[in-house]
């Protein structure tokens, strides 16, 4: 099932190319602040879920609506931090998450900003998150995916060396979080490792890869996250991203990610001073994270260059 908000937040049900408005069927839910309406039906789904698949609410194209990110504006947006082994099957990694502001987030259809900071370089991560369905406090990995409602797609748009990598004020501006296009609940997605993550700037292809060459299984990621703070139903965890098809952002550029069978969106990029980069993948960065996760000494951290106008 995918479950979406549109127009003014209210909460749909997508089927195929068509959509329907469901504010007929959770009058209780269209009584909660827009921002909130889905984490109130992912709360109360286990009374909710016959009513919304019974609906009877018209049909309409999904051209007719506006999709809107389908948790605006989530309690917890942990993102996942060197998640992923970057192709090296011996490679160790250790969960890691940091928080990223909710305000971040915005949807389908809607324009990244990149703000005026003196960044080397802004960078567009496609990536896998997943949503909480259910209270989950320090529980077992062999549980955790119980407590899953289900899984939509996320970038996390990166202003680089700002300030630590993964400070707020790297990866927090308005409009650094594009979420959508909907919720692909989990009994359609049994197992998230099977899933592929792609992304594209404008018609290059740039980021393809397996969630299956996450550093940790996601049933450990969750229950690490859960022993720290408690998750509750809304909360988002992106699930960290392989580098290694990590490239720049820039104005007037549209970003596409795509993830089978969730779906898909696009945003566009704009930069008030017209900046630019390197087009391509930042085979700088993606040399330097592999040479981490080999565990190799750095040296000096390098970006796509800078092309000056």
């Amino acid at each position: 099932m995918k479950l979406a908000l549109v127009d003014d937040y209210v909460p749909a049900l997508v089927e195929g190319e068509s959509v329907r408005r469901l504010a007929g069927d959770l009058p209780e839910i269209m009584a909660l602040p827009p921002f909130y309406r889905m984490a109130g039906l992912i709360e109360h789904w286990g009374e909710l879920r016959a009513r919304v698949a019974s609906s009877k609410a018209p049909r309409l194209s999904l051209d007719e609506v506006a999709l809107r990110a389908p948790v605006p504006r989530p309690t917890k947006l942990l993102c996942g931090q060197l998640s992923f082994k970057e192709g090296v099957a011996e490679a160790s990694v250790k969960p890691a998450f940091f928080l990223k502001s909710s305000t971040s987030v915005i949807g389908p259809g809607d324009t990244v900003e990149l703000p005026s900071v003196d960044a080397p370089v802004f960078h567009h991560e496609a990536e896998l998150a997943l949503v909480i369905g259910k209270r989950a406090k320090n529980i077992s990995a062999a549980t955790a995916l119980d407590h899953v409602f289900g899984y939509t797609c996320f970038l996390d748009m990166s202003a680089r060396a700002v300030g630590h990598g993964t400070s707020f004020q790297d990866k927090s501006y308005d409009t650094f979080g594009p979420m959508g296009p909907w919720i692909l609940t989990a009994d359609a997605a049994p197992d998230p490792h099977d899933l592929n993550v792609r992304l594209w700037v404008d018609d290059e292809l740039r980021q393809d890869y397996p969630m299956a060459d996450i550093g940790n299984p996601i049933g450990d990621m969750i229950a690490y996250a859960s022993s720290i703070a408690a998750l509750e139903p809304g909360d988002v965890l992106a699930l960290g991203v392989n580098h290694q098809g990590v490239g720049p952002i820039q104005d007037g550029e549209t970003v596409c990610i795509e993830i089978e069978p969730i779906g898909g969106f696009e945003v566009q990029v704009r930069d008030p001073l017209g900046r630019r980069w390197e087009k391509g993948i930042d085979t700088r960065l993606a040399a330097t994270v592999l040479r981490m996760v080999r565990g190799e000494p750095l040296g000096t951290v390098e970006f796509s260059r800078r092309i000056d106008r």
